[in-house]
């Protein structure tokens, strides 16, 4: 989104901060969340007496009326009305929802409307031009990365991962603008963190899931980019088999963990198990990659002082049986858990390209899947042969 050119205002993006640069700022430095993107930005400096500073958040790619793919409002009202909670819960006094004129999503003060061009950016989203496809979509977050890592880094990694499955395919998988927030129940640990709340996410991705059923798409792949959406993504996937049974709606944990790509990993990595939980080495690597510009190398801190246990430990692919939710700060000081110190931006093309090719392999399968289940469907295989059809 361009930056105003009339104004004194530095109108920054709040994604592109650490967790530190996040908790030093002002308290009342005004931030917006946006449905969309295109408004006039001078105008909204103007609404808030140009202030010095004004953080931009990710734009909500749709959902809203006017995105080309919208839901009911009350489901995306509420998920809003968590991310800006979420801001509020650390401090900052001065937070909005930036929405076209007309859509109000019960907000109430914490809402600035402003003229939006109507962008259909999701006009191609039609079984005509589309179908059979599988349709992608990217979920990442922001949320705290270390002290050497932006707050955009799941975002960053699964945007590339889910548009790059895409592109060797085109006649097999469409994919969605990445969505840019997920679900984080440790926020309170570290500053900047932002919170879909989990009932909140669940209901709106199975809303999107409704909406492109009801447009005739019936295959689809919910790709997570951070370990906090993947449980609630599962219930997704479970609502939406349940309630439209032509489809085939499936997720996975995580990227780089299956059996093509976590071999790669395996081999080339640097650092030991407890190396790559969160902001360490898989996840530096790749932003090295990614966006140099947005690392901080200087401020990395390794820490892999995980309290582990034979069926409770975190690495990228978590081991053990045994599955809990302790407090983040009962094991890293710094938001990190693993050895950032270690990563190259060599690797961090590696595995990317091996988290791509996994994927594509995973939208084939997801192709097979439907197929063989509807041959035997129309052949009148169990149930289906006594009038089940939905």
């Amino acid at each position: 989104m361009p930056r105003p050119k009339s104004t004194m205002t530095d109108i920054f993006p709040y994604d592109e901060l650490t967790w530190p640069e996040v908790a030093a700022l002002p308290r009342d430095t005004p931030l917006i969340l946006p449905l969309g993107e295109g408004y006039d930005l001078a105008k909204v400096t103007e609404a808030f007496g140009q202030p010095t500073r004004i953080g931009l958040l990710p734009a909500i790619p749709y959902g809203w009326r006017g995105s080309g793919l919208a839901v009911p409002e009350p489901v995306l009202g509420q998920l809003v009305a968590n991310l800006l909670d979420s801001l509020r819960d650390d401090g900052f006094s001065r937070v909005y929802a930036l929405t076209p004129q007309g859509i109000d999503l019960n907000l109430g003060p914490n809402r600035l409307a402003l003229p939006h061009p109507t962008q259909f950016t999701l006009s191609p989203l039609h079984p005509v031009t589309l179908s059979p496809r599988v349709i992608i979509l990217p979920i990442g977050h922001t949320e705290q990365h270390g002290y050497h890592l932006p707050m955009n880094t799941d975002t960053l990694i699964i945007e590339a991962i889910g548009m790059g499955t895409a592109v060797p395919i085109p006649d097999l998988a469409y994919c969605l603008p990445v969505f840019p927030y997920g679900v984080s129940t440790h926020r309170a640990s570290f500053a900047g963190t932002l919170n879909c709340g989990g009932r909140a996410f669940e209901d709106f991705w199975l809303a999107v899931v409704d909406v492109l059923v009801g447009r005739g798409f019936d295959r689809f792949y919910l790709m997570s980019g951070h370990g906090g959406n993947c449980s609630f993504l599962v219930n997704v996937v479970k609502y939406a088999g349940e309630r439209h049974r032509r489809i085939f709606c499936a997720t996975a944990w995580l990227h780089t963990s299956g059996h093509m790509a976590a071999p790669v990993l395996q081999a080339t990595r640097h650092s030991a198990r407890g190396g790559m939980g969160h902001a360490g080495e898989l996840e530096t690597a790749m932003i090295l990659h990614l966006r140099p510009d947005l690392v901080h190398m200087e401020r990395v801190v390794d820490e892999t002082d995980f309290v582990s246990t034979p069926n409770y430990y975190m690495d990228w692919i978590e081991g053990g049986d045994l599955v809990a939710n302790p407090p983040w700060d009962d094991d890293t000081k710094t938001g990190a858990y693993g050895a950032g110190s270690l990563a190259t931006a060599v690797n961090g093309k590696l595995w990317l390209e091996a988290g791509i090719a996994e994927k594509v392999a995973h939208v084939r399968e997801i192709h097979e899947q439907h197929r063989r289940r509807e041959e035997r469907r129309l052949t009148g295989y169990g149930l289906w042969g006594v009038g089940v059809s939905r």
